[in-house]
């Protein structure tokens, strides 16, 4: 019941600021089609850069024929409220990864804390059949097609006070995504985590309402954490990957050419998005030490040990099964 209220009530937000913004929707008129893209990163992050060239690309490809809007900063709402929107009509795409756990159980696999052991494993999984089985499922369970994928640099815990060792969580408030597996990792763990919209999370550190977050590098700095945490605590609790996705009613409504166009573009983007990825995240992690923040070396195995109860306790049996076959892929 809490989840279809939250729906419902995400759903009325997202239709008002549709409204209000007077925008064409996602049939188009005319001969042309326009989807709304909304996501969480800003115009300087390599998502917003990439789907900006996606766009490019599609309307290359397309003849014009197909338009895509591209709102950063959460202007269409967060992320959950996007998805809610894409199923409402009010949104077509988005860039989403775990959070869709709330809808399709087999994502929370693209982002379980230590299943991964580096990039490599990672792309190997992604790209192979057990990321072949977490796109069927988020296709039939979320209502949305995966387009391209970004690889994610790692997750690290940001604080004031270093965080070394799980024994240093005791009573620390941090921010989580609304993603039931990290709130119940991290709890294990021995923190207090709790979900928070990501643009909400700066105003959360200054004001003391949390005493850190976990994200990688590259939304560490866009978000400008640097003002507000002193210390990057290199947990690498997470290696992940996220989605470009367009709701399927959007996607199957397109004639083959122009389906067939869109998948070609995004095929192009997701390689402009990984040289991005490849040139950035090194230069990212020294301008944030410019920046004046500490990169604190961790006990990544006793946090893994932690974590682990948390991460097995809340898996049913099509997950654990998924989870064994990630982890047998990196051995």
């Amino acid at each position: 019941m809490r989840k279809k209220i939250g729906l419902a009530l995400s759903a009325l937000m997202v239709t008002a600021l549709a409204a209000c913004g007077g925008d064409e929707g996602a049939s188009g008129s005319g001969d042309t089609t326009t989807w709304k893209l909304g996501h969480l990163s800003n115009e300087d992050h390599q998502w917003h850069k990439t789907a900006e060239k996606f766009a490019e690309l599609v309307d290359e490809k397309t003849d014009g024929e197909l338009q895509i809007d591209i709102y950063p900063n959460e202007e269409l709402g967060s992320e959950t409220e996007v998805l809610d929107g894409i199923e409402a009509g009010t949104a077509d795409m988005t860039i989403t990864g775990e959070t869709m756990e709330n809808w399709a159980p087999e994502a929370a696999l693209m982002a379980t804390p230590y299943a991964f052991n580096n990039e490599e494993h990672l792309q190997k999984v992604v790209e192979g059949d057990i990321g072949s089985d977490i796109e069927e499922a988020i296709k039939e369970e979320v209502g949305v097609t995966p387009l391209y994928y970004h690889t994610r640099a790692p997750r690290n815990l940001t604080s004031n006070e270093k965080i070394e060792t799980p024994d240093d969580l005791e009573g620390f408030k941090m921010r989580v995504p609304n993603v039931p597996l990290f709130m119940d990792a991290w709890e294990e763990a021995g923190a207090r985590p709790q979900a928070m919209d990501f643009s909400e999370v700066f105003t959360g550190l200054q004001q003391g309402v949390i005493d850190g977050q976990e994200n990688p590098v590259d939304l560490i700095q866009s978000a400008g954490l640097s003002e507000v945490q002193d210390n990057v605590n290199v947990t690498e609790h997470v290696y992940s990957w996220i989605y470009v996705v367009v709701g399927n009613d959007q996607f199957e409504e397109l004639d083959e050419d122009t389906q067939t166009a869109v998948q070609e573009a995004a095929q192009e983007a997701q390689e402009y998005g990984k040289e991005l990825y490849d040139t950035e995240t090194e230069e990212i992690e020294e301008e944030l030490k410019e920046e004046g923040m500490e990169f604190v070396e961790v006990d990544q195995e006793a946090f893994a040990e932690k974590m682990q109860p948390g991460v097995e306790a809340g898996f049913d049996d099509v997950q654990m099964d998924l989870y064994n076959r990630i982890v047998e892929a990196g051995e």
